[in-house]
């Protein structure tokens, strides 16, 4: 999944020379002696996307005017976390398409997935426990538990069609938005922000976490296999109740109602359009769109607290790019 906005472009221009030194980290750290770690890591980590979740930690650091070279270690710790968060995730979900290309464990095998991730968690922690800071070994320590969490909530809630928007909200603020929210954290205990700035650092990074996973849902229902580098319907096919379909639901007669109830409950992708319809004919889509919109502005507020700077422009202009994602 991309990004697509000129704004965001702009803002992750500014820290170009960072990722590259993020991305040396990486391949240095990525070396094993055991050939199939690096193939599986290595395919995965190349598959690309913005890797906004080390840009966030980037452009912070930049915000509050950090420039020590141990923030592309932490850089490369967030990506390492999410990338092992992915390959578990694709064995879970049973996907086969991820940006567009084969998922690892479509390519290797769920066995070597599995344990590629796990390798890639432990690298984490190792490079966690050089930085020799307890209070980020912290952070990361929880946000980690709290994603495994979210993974394990998303797995119980699978074919339940009384999900309601509290718990959806609740997942999603677990599995996608902790990591988001750890990034900018580490960044404000890297600089010695006040605790009033830490916080408002860490609201930034949860509200565009949480804004980017809700645009990610409508775009489920409101894009193409092109655009989006995954099946169509694979969401309902896995049996996620997602905010889409939860207000459609509130929103649909009961036949509308019924139709989408059952396809959840059975993962159901064979009336994938008649479900797309009544989402978009409820109004369904716009209401998620708001409820995203309503975080992004709230990630826009964050920015207030933050020194007047390119970095933290960048950081407002990310924010505001959600508003227009289209893909």
């Amino acid at each position: 999944m991309t990004v697509n906005s000129h704004s965001t472009t702009a803002a992750l221009a500014l820290i170009t020379d960072d990722m590259r030194e993020v991305d040396q980290v990486i391949a240095k750290r990525l070396s094993s002696g055991v050939p199939l770690v690096g193939e599986v890591s290595r395919y995965i980590i190349s598959a690309g996307g913005k890797r906004l979740r080390p840009s966030i930690l980037l452009l912070m650091c930049g915000a509050l005017d950090y420039q020590q070279a141990d923030r592309f270690n932490l850089a490369a710790v967030i990506e390492f976390i999410h990338t092992a968060t992915l390959l578990h995730d694709d064995v879970v979900d049973e996907s086969s398409l991820r940006r567009g290309r084969a998922t690892a464990n479509e390519i290797f095998g769920n066995p070597a997935s599995v344990l590629v991730g796990d390798f890639m968690y432990s690298r984490a922690f190792q490079m966690m426990v050089e930085t020799r800071q307890m209070r980020i070994m912290e952070i990361l320590a929880e946000a980690t538990n709290i994603i495994a969490e979210g993974e394990v909530m998303q797995l119980v809630n699978m074919h339940d069609a009384s999900l309601d928007e509290a718990n959806y909200l609740r997942v999603i603020r677990s599995k996608t938005a902790k990591l988001f929210e750890a990034s900018t954290r580490i960044a404000a205990i890297l600089a010695q922000a006040s605790p009033e700035l830490e916080e408002a650092c860490a609201a930034y990074g949860q509200a565009l976490g949480t804004a980017f996973q809700v645009i990610d849902d409508v775009l489920d229902y409101d894009g193409s296999v092109a655009e989006m580098g995954k099946n169509l319907g694979d969401d309902l096919r896995e049996g996620k109740s997602t905010l889409p379909l939860i207000i459609a639901m509130q929103r649909g007669t009961p036949e509308q109602c019924a139709v989408i109830r059952h396809a959840i409950e059975h993962g159901e992708v064979e009336r994938i359009q008649e479900i797309v319809d009544i989402v978009r004919s409820t109004g369904a889509l716009d209401a998620t769109r708001a409820a995203a919109a309503a975080e992004a502005e709230r990630a826009i507020e964050a920015t207030k607290a933050l020194p007047s700077n390119a970095f933290s422009n960048g950081l407002l202009q990310l924010a505001a790019s959600l508003l227009e994602r289209r893909a």
